[in-house]
């Protein structure tokens, strides 16, 4: 258990800080992430001593989480310390990666999940060195704490701490959780959050819970010369995730063979930082996501045009603006004062046909995370545990190109391999 030794203590050292809801939004889970470094890899000294550099600036992820006497999950800034776990693998890196793949079952390269987070290191870091001097980087980190884009912001300043040494120097982040959900004096809520962003609505119980040997856990490569034909199909401008989520959206939806009538949604997480007012600095380390719910029936997913379907996606994520925003901050007010538990919507095992959960990877660049001895040869994505979900990662093979990585139900693992990279819009089944 590593601590970083603070020669004045950290500013909010001792603090006790409430989850905003924004972090209780989030799914109550680890987030794993695991990169491959060929030989020569950084040693491990190195790493942890990089660690605690860059750690000692993010005093939430040195904390524990702690139940309040009204049951309530706080933060405890007590300096506790993150977990590192260090492993000697008898074998060559370069192997385990030409039999696994960017499928490979990768559970054993990061630190075993907690069954109960409350007391636990929040950050947990394994280390696994090959007889040939590669490394395997195996991250775990709780949800609550950070968002994709926070943790993104972490593990760039610690490999930034690697590599620079001791003379190690980036910006202090944002860690002013409480002024990222203020409420109004009076709140006044005007859309229905709890049957939106938690558990209890009317979209989560649509889904039904299956065992996990029913999801299928898959791997897609769009090359970017496929990126940029689909681009041209959409005759306007887009984002590579907006085009490719379109694509994907129209491929799940044929290859589970819905009804033409039956309505879809995709859960698309939408970066709130730079949406609020007054905009929250892009630094902040915390959760700061909420959800679009771009929403088609079934015929118009599949007939209408890529344009048509973009602009879908392109108007449900127009709608999460500031006045949204403070409306999900008021309705957070009003539960807090309630004493209301709230829960998010995502559950593992949770099958979401017909709907689909999409999360955009491309701007963090874990791949490109450089602890001083170059990027990592590759990026081992964890298994997704609710049919449906899928995560839009920046491939490691070429630049521009993109890598899927989705979990689907077993059944329909054929039909989709059979047409994901087809073009041609299908057939309307009206």
């Amino acid at each position: 258990m590593l601590r970083p030794v603070y020669r004045v203590p950290h500013p909010l050292a001792g603090d006790k800080v409430q989850l905003t809801i924004f972090d209780r939004a989030a799914i109550d889970t680890y987030v794993p992430m695991v990169l491959a470094y060929l030989a020569p890899a950084p040693s491990n000294e190195a790493l942890k001593e990089g660690l605690l550099r860059a750690i000692a600036l993010y005093p939430h992820l040195l904390g524990r989480f702690a139940v309040d006497g009204h049951g309530r999950r706080f933060l405890h800034l007590n300096n506790e310390g993150v977990l590192v776990i260090e492993a000697d693998v008898p074998a060559d890196l370069a192997d385990v990666l030409a039999t696994g793949g960017m499928t490979t079952d990768v559970a054993g390269f990061y630190p075993t999940v907690p069954e109960e987070s409350v007391g636990a290191a929040l950050l947990q870091v394994k280390l696994s060195r090959y007889r040939c001097g590669g490394l395997l980087l195996g991250v775990i980190c709780h949800h609550h704490i950070a968002d994709g884009m926070a943790a993104s912001t972490f593990y760039a300043a610690w490999a930034t701490a690697v590599r620079e040494g001791k003379g190690f120097s980036v910006p202090s982040p944002f860690l002013d959780r409480a002024a990222t959900a203020v409420p109004r004096s009076t709140p006044k809520p005007v859309f229905d959050h709890r049957s939106i962003e938690f558990r209890g609505s009317s979209i989560s119980q649509s889904h039904a819970l299956v065992p996990m040997d029913k999801i299928k856990n898959i791997a897609v490569h769009f090359p970017v010369e496929f990126i940029a034909e689909l681009k041209s199909r959409v005759d306007a401008p887009c984002s590579t995730f907006q085009c490719l989520l379109a694509h994907v959206w129209k491929k799940i939806t044929s290859a589970r063979g819905l009804n033409p009538q039956e309505f879809t949604q995709v859960r698309v997480g939408v970066n709130c930082r730079g949406r609020a007012s007054p905009p929250v600095p892009m630094d902040f380390f915390g959760n700061m996501v909420l959800w679009a719910f771009p929403r088609l029936q079934v015929r118009d997913v599949l007939g209408l045009s890529y344009g048509c379907v973009v602009g879908a996606i392109r108007d449900a994520v127009a709608r999460i603006d500031d006045e949204y925003i403070q409306s999900y901050v008021d309705f957070g007010g009003v539960a807090d004062a309630n004493g209301e538990q709230l829960a998010a919507t995502s559950s593992f095992g949770a099958m979401l046909c017909p709907d689909i959960e999409a999360e955009s990877w491309l701007g963090f660049r874990f791949h490109q995370l450089d602890f001083g001895t170059g990027q990592p040869s590759a990026f081992l994505p964890p298994g997704l545990p609710v049919e449906g979900l899928m995560v839009f990662v920046p491939s490691r093979s070429a630049k521009g190109s993109v890598d899927l990585f989705m979990a689907i139900a077993e059944d329909h693992v054929t039909a989709f391999n059979k047409i994901c990279y087809s073009l041609d819009l299908l057939p309307s089944r009206m």
